[in-house]
């Protein structure tokens, strides 16, 4: 029985908690904040609940399958996931909607040919032929196994873009998000609808490359779902299913140090000046500066581009949910060059892409005589922008609210109350710089968009959560937590789940 010390407890953190404990580790995780989940967090009030992460659950498989190989419950006997039904609603500049069944590819098609005009649906659905065979190609290489040594073969682009020949000159393929939108969607609202999922998850389409299109896909193919509750509800359970897998947790114990010993990872030392010794160390937080031995490879964040956060706005609504209200519309910007601009720039977007999530939950709520509401934006992090500025972060929220009116009838006249979190308070409570949000990992670009790979060159020490590979996500986390158990379980033979 080894002796491992997991730094944080996110979400990727206590997977990997979970599983190494059911293979008989003694396992103490050390987390900086007075509470579990990590980005995963809650907000209440007067009787409102609302998420401060992620909104939806997608690939729910991923914790399934944690929940079946770490105890006798299965992940449905611990939380209520439901299927969001449709999926998303759409709003574009010029004011048409598209409301986009869940996990129907006959349905989606459709609901874009009705209302974008015949031909949008099909031009849709080759699109997501198309991204289905990247994520053929890349699934198991950049999800379920660990990132090669040689990450050579995840540096190519999966996805088969169509070639545009051209009279006397070579044949151009699309290599970004945007290209795919321009040349192959070749329908501003459907490339408005490409882009979105790409910001949505903080990247930025004039450069992500085309295997972005996975992201889409993923949805569109295996759904999303909510827990009831609210997604932290998700959170306790993992937490839930470590503590019955006598995993033990010390809140209030910033990790400062990766200790080193004899070429190999020996433990933690702490702020408070405790060191930890530990035979196997999974870092599962954000690295912060000097938190790594030198030469322990993983992260250089010194050159690493600003990353962006979220900016959420937290409405208390007077007033029921409408019957057919929708759980997640999208507003999407005015100007998507001037908001990418915007949000890799280090500046705020005029006029915003806002996610509206409305769950029809009565736990979110004090009575049916009201609602909960979340409005999220992807934002330039803190730093470039001084999200601690008051009267910036008002102005910023009552534009990212007016944007939200147009989902929600009579929105202005019914708010209550507003709770704002910016990337400073992510910063706060997470460590990571500026408070950024790792976006899921990406093959192409000659492997710019890969993560952290999760064995290291110090041996003993390891990387999980969404820093690391296969990156940000609950989903993309949770794997990266299988990983790092495999690994540490395994050895470096381990290879993934078969």
């Amino acid at each position: 029985m080894a002796r491992i010390a997991v730094i944080g407890a996110g979400t990727g953190a206590m997977t990997a908690a979970a599983r190494l404990a059911v293979a008989g580790h003694r396992v103490t995780v050390y987390e900086r904040s007075g509470t579990y989940g990590g980005s995963v967090g809650r907000h209440a009030r007067d009787g409102f609940v609302f998420d401060t992460g992620p909104g939806l659950l997608h690939l729910p498989a991923v914790y399934r399958d944690l929940f079946v190989k770490t105890g006798k419950e299965p992940l449905e006997q611990c939380v209520t996931l439901r299927q969001v039904d449709p999926a998303s609603r759409h709003i574009f500049a010029d004011g048409t909607s598209v409301s986009l069944p869940n996990a129907s590819r006959a349905g989606v098609v459709g609901a874009l040919d009705r209302a974008l005009g015949e031909g949008a649906g099909a031009r849709w659905g080759d699109f997501l032929d198309r991204a289905g065979t990247a994520w053929n190609r890349s699934r198991r290489p950049l999800l379920e196994e660990p990132l090669p040594e040689d990450p050579r073969v995840l540096e190519r682009d999966p996805y088969p873009s169509v070639r545009r020949r051209r009279m006397l000159r070579p044949a151009l393929e699309a290599a970004t998000v945007s290209e795919v939108g321009e040349w192959e969607l070749g329908e501003p609202r459907l490339a408005a609808l490409l882009d979105g999922y790409a910001l949505s998850y903080g990247l930025d389409p004039r450069r992500a490359p085309a295997a972005a299109a996975l992201l889409p896909y993923m949805e569109e193919t295996f759904g999303s779902w909510y827990v009831a509750g609210g997604m932290r509800a998700l959170a306790e359970a993992v937490y839930e299913r470590c503590l019955a897998r006598r995993v033990e947790f010390v809140f209030g114990a910033e990790a400062v140090r990766v200790t080193e010993k004899d070429g190999r990872a020996s433990g933690v030392e702490l702020a408070d000046g405790t060191r930890v010794e530990a035979d196997h160390v999974v870092l599962g937080a954000w690295p912060g500066r000097g938190l790594l031995p030198a030469g322990a490879g993983g992260w250089d964040t010194a050159r690493e581009p600003a990353v962006p956060g979220r900016f959420v706005v937290m409405l208390s609504l007077r007033g029921a949910r409408e019957p057919d209200a929708v759980h997640r519309t999208v507003v999407h910007g005015g100007d998507p060059g001037a908001e990418r601009d915007a949000v890799f720039g280090g500046r705020t977007a005029e006029r915003p892409t806002v996610t509206v999530l409305r769950p029809d939950d009565p736990a979110t709520r004090p009575d049916e005589e009201h609602e909960a509401v979340t409005l999220m934006v992807t934002v330039a992090p803190h730093g470039p922008v001084d999200w601690t500025d008051p009267a910036l972060r008002e102005r910023f929220a009552r534009t990212v609210t007016d944007r939200a009116a147009l989902a929600v009838p009579g929105l202005r006249e019914r708010i209550l109350d507003t709770e704002v979190r910016t990337p400073a308070e992510t910063a706060a409570d997470t460590g990571a710089e500026g408070g950024s949000v790792p976006a899921p990992a990406l093959a192409g670009a000659g492997g710019a968009y890969l993560h952290a790979g999760n064995r290291t060159p110090l041996p003993g020490l390891y990387l999980a959560g969404g820093w690391s590979h296969p990156g940000g996500g609950l989903a993309h986390a949770g794997m990266s937590g299988t990983l790092v158990a495999g690994l540490v379980v395994e050895g470096d033979g381990f290879r993934g789940s078969r």
